[in-house]
């Protein structure tokens, strides 16, 4: 089987810096299972890793979508896999760095979806009822109809709401549960699928000190430009934490303190809501930052746990 990485973990956890120090060390090559990273533009509000800290890393999936164009977990496998091919022929290891954990499971268990399960009309249906009640409307339909999804997926997750509305109308089945039953699926690939994590003050305090470099770069005026090319805060893309409540804040419906911390709140549950994912998910190897002393030591423990892997050869 081919060999595979994937680094994952709440946001603002540090998956940038470790993935880049771990590409250097295995000649990897660094694919983003980033939902907001792909599209261009998009810089500040969406943490995106620049070309200068990439390190000489190639890095996919970074700046490769318009912020109108639709990208959703059925895009990022059949771009995934494409990059992927590139990079062993190349010679090299993919690694899947993200905490978009859906993105990571369709591909390391290859999960398959179905054509008709893609109902344009419908979707546009929903993002209609969306605007005008609402996403706690939408989401309360969800619940009726498959109330673990409901559960599992959070209000504001538009674009998942959406698609297991849409799923469950096309086939008549539970997303939660074929997600369940797909999940049980081998992998293909010799992989090691490491979380990262840190103690929650830490990664609060980090997640609060980001959003106030973010505002101190210029995340306003990065929203403000977004919205004078025409792209509206109706979009997917715009609907990303951090760029929804800035559009609210320049409609006047926020002031901009209000606006700061409601970014945070609206982080600081979102890393809580990848955690829970990530601990369900099976075959996950926990990468706990206060087990260790330093990056360094973080890093030779993640080496040493792919050579054993048989990802990388002994030197």
């Amino acid at each position: 089987m081919k060999p595979l990485v994937v680094i994952t973990g709440p946001t603002a956890v540090g998956k940038t810096e470790l993935s880049i120090k771990i590409a250097k060390k295995i000649n990897g090559s660094i694919i983003s299972a980033d939902s907001m990273q792909v599209y261009r533009h998009m810089d500040i509000g969406s943490a995106k890793v620049m070309p200068e800290e990439m390190n000489g890393v190639r890095h996919y999936l970074i700046d490769e979508f318009e912020p109108d164009e639709e990208f959703n977990v059925h895009v990022f496998k059949e771009k995934t896999l494409e990059y992927m091919d590139k990079i062993y022929e190349a010679g090299k290891i993919p690694i899947i760095v993200g905490g978009t954990g859906f993105y990571i499971q369709s591909v390391l268990y290859d999960i398959q979806f179905n054509d008709e399960e893609i109902d344009s009309a419908y979707r546009k249906e929903l993002e209609n009822i969306a605007k005008e009640k609402g996403n706690a409307y939408l989401h309360n339909m969800l619940k009726e109809v498959d109330e673990e999804s409901a559960l599992n997926i959070h209000k504001n997750n538009l674009k998942r709401v959406i698609r297991a509305l849409e799923f469950y109308k096309n086939t008549g089945e539970k997303i939660s549960t074929h997600n369940e039953e797909q999940s049980q699926n081998i992998s293909p690939y010799n992989f090691v699928y490491f979380v990262l994590n840190d103690k929650r003050e830490l990664l609060y305090e980090r997640i609060n000190k980001r959003v106030d470099i973010m505002f101190d770069k210029g995340l306003v005026n990065e929203v403000k430009n977004l919205l004078n090319m025409g792209y509206t805060k109706d979009l997917v893309s715009m609907n990303g934490i951090g760029y929804k409540e800035v559009v609210d804040y320049i409609n006047g419906k926020y002031s901009l303190d209000e606006t700061k911390e409601i970014i945070k709140r609206e982080t600081r549950h979102f890393a809580k809501r990848q955690l829970t994912w990530f601990r369900r998910e099976k075959d996950v190897t926990m990468v706990n930052y206060f087990d260790y002393d330093s990056i360094d030591d973080t890093l030779k423990y993640m080496i040493n746990t792919l050579r054993e892997k048989d990802i990388i050869k002994n030197d």
